[in-house]
C-alpha cells in the first residue's frame, strides 16, 4: 500500500510510521512526505530516512484555491492508495477530499466527535473531562469530522498539564495509527 503523509510540525507520529515500515512491521511504502511550510522537523525526519519530500508552502500562493490545487497536484503525483494527515494543520479543500474518497486518514488528539479543532487537548482539559484520547478517522470536508476508524482512551490525571497529557496522547496516537494502517494495508498484501 502506497501512502503519502502530510505534516506541519515535528513529525513524531510520522517517525513511528517510518520506523514500523522500515522494520517490516507495517507493510506500506511511504511514497512521499509533504508539508505546508518549509523547515519542519517532519520533513527533516523524512529526508534523513531517505524518503522523497515536498513542500507546498501556503505563503507562496496568492489565494487559498491556488494552494489547494498545488497541494492536490503534488499528492496525486505520487499515486497514493491512502493519504495520511499526521499533524497536518491545514484544512484541505473539498476537491482534495473528493480526489481521495474514503482514503484520506486523519489523526486527532481527542475522542471525536468531542473537542474537534486545533486545540483538542486544551479544550478537553478546560472542560474537565476525566478521560480523553485520540482518534483516527477518514477526513471529510468538515473540521475533524468523517467516519471514525478507531479510538484509544487516555485517562486525564490530576497532575496533568496540557503538555504532559498531550505527550501521553501522542504515545497512544502512534500505536493507534500503526494499527489502523496495518488494517488498511491488509487487502494489498
Amino acid at each position: 500500500m502506497r501512502i503519502v503523509v502530510l505534516v506541519s510540525g515535528t513529525g513524531s507520529n510520522l517517525q513511528s510510521v517510518i520506523d514500523a515500515a522500515a522494520t517490516g512491521e507495517l507493510p506500506v511504502e511511504i511514497a512521499a512526505v509533504g508539508a505546508d511550510r518549509p523547515g519542519t522537523a517532519g520533513i527533516a525526519r523524512s529526508a534523513d530516512a531517505g524518503l522523497e519530500t515536498f513542500v507546498v508552502d501556503f505563503k507562496d500562493f496568492a489565494t487559498r484555491g491556488e494552494w489547494d490545487a498545488a497541494l492536490l497536484a503534488a499528492v496525486q503525483a505520487y499515486t497514493p492508495d491512502y493519504v495520511v494527515s499526521s499533524g497536518f494543520m491545514r484544512i484541505v479543500a473539498p476537491s482534495f477530499i473528493d480526489a481521495f474518497p474514503g482514503r484520506y486518514v486523519n489523526t486527532h488528539p481527542a475522542l471525536l466527535p468531542a473537542f474537534p479543532g486545533a486545540h483538542g487537548v486544551r479544550d478537553a482539559m478546560a472542560y474537565g473531562v476525566k478521560v480523553t484520547g485520540c482518534t483516527v478517522h477518514f477526513a471529510d470536508a468538515g473540521v475533524d469530522t468523517g467516519p471514525i476508524i478507531a479510538q484509544t482512551a487516555v485517562e486525564v490525571l490530576d497532575s496533568d498539564t496540557e503538555e504532559s497529557l498531550h505527550e501521553r496522547i501522542k504515545v497512544a496516537e502512534r500505536t493507534l495509527l500503526i494499527s489502523v494502517l496495518k488494517d488498511l494495508a491488509a487487502p494489498f498484501n
